[in-house]
């Protein structure tokens, strides 16, 4: 499945092309084949410091950083062409902010507006999560409290509200949605590190 085409290794400073095929890891990956240039830093064997995922033309898909093998700080996501698809910050591999999505316009070159936006805090939704319709309508509002749903509104695309218990589904559904969107994401980074050899001892 993924294909090793060129590596150039150092202790400290990583750099790996690897041609992907089939990209089933993120939702916003186009079906063809790509061949990605990783670069990162590394210490003590593993990655630490700035991270970047590059399509072969040099356009970003990711930009995050790493701390001692953890990912760490604000990711950013592109898709291939080259509109920004998504922001996650991390915090010791766990969710840690606000996440946000985006809708891209059918060319993929530009964002079509936003489609999540989500508070996190110990890797749980905690604050008040938003989403919306691709046509820029409020799709749903839910509170939560650590990671338990508090409150819960949503409506159809033309406005109409739904009921409470409409409302919870809708809540829940976008929940795995999420997870798996996000699982997504890290799974890119987390198959395209950088290479890191162990550092040499005595």
């Amino acid at each position: 499945m993924v294909e090793e085409a060129a590596r150039r290794r150092s202790p400290h400073f990583g750099v790996i092309r690897i041609a992907l095929a089939a990209c089933a890891c993120m939702a916003v990956a186009d079906a063809r084949a790509q061949a990605y240039d990783v670069v990162g830093q590394c210490r003590s064997g593993v990655p630490n410091g700035a991270y970047e995922l590059r399509m072969a033309d040099g356009r970003l898909r990711v930009a995050g950083a790493f701390s001692q093998g953890r990912l760490t700080g604000t990711f950013i996501f592109w898709g291939a062409g080259g509109a920004r698809v998504a922001v996650l910050p991390l915090d010791n591999d766990m969710r840690s902010g606000t996440i946000a999505l985006w809708y891209t316009a059918p060319d993929g070159r530009s964002e079509a507006g936003r489609r999540l936006e989500a508070p996190y805090v110990d890797n749980q939704p905690h604050g008040i999560k938003r989403s919306w319709y691709a046509s820029g309508t409020l799709r749903a509002e839910a509170r939560y409290d650590h990671g338990d749903l508090v409150e819960a509104r949503a409506w159809r695309e033309d406005g109409t509200p739904l009921s409470d218990a409409e409302a919870r589904s809708v809540s829940a559904r976008d929940e795995e949605d999420d997870e798996r969107t996000v699982a997504s994401l890290v799974a890119l980074v987390r198959q395209h590190l950088p290479v890191c050899e162990p550092e040499a001892t005595g």
